[in-house]
């Protein structure tokens, strides 16, 4: 698995979670949602994404996004 499908991996989750989240517990939780929302749009323009980082050292694959 490459950095970049790991990072797409990890997004929906954390987006699927934070609605489950708001559903069961808190509409609060969307926030979450909004936050990994905004983190995306900031990846695509700048590059730059402290998961994908961690991910390289971990020893993943580079992928086309963050290469």
């Amino acid at each position: 698995m490459s950095t970049d499908r790991f990072f797409i991996l990890f997004a929906g989750i954390v987006v699927l979670v934070s609605v489950l989240l708001t559903w069961l517990a808190s509409p609060w939780w969307l926030l979450l949602a909004v936050f990994m929302g905004i983190h995306l749009i900031q990846a695509s323009f700048t590059g730059f994404c402290p998961l994908v980082m961690i991910l390289r050292s971990m020893g993943l694959k580079p992928g086309e996004i963050f290469p």
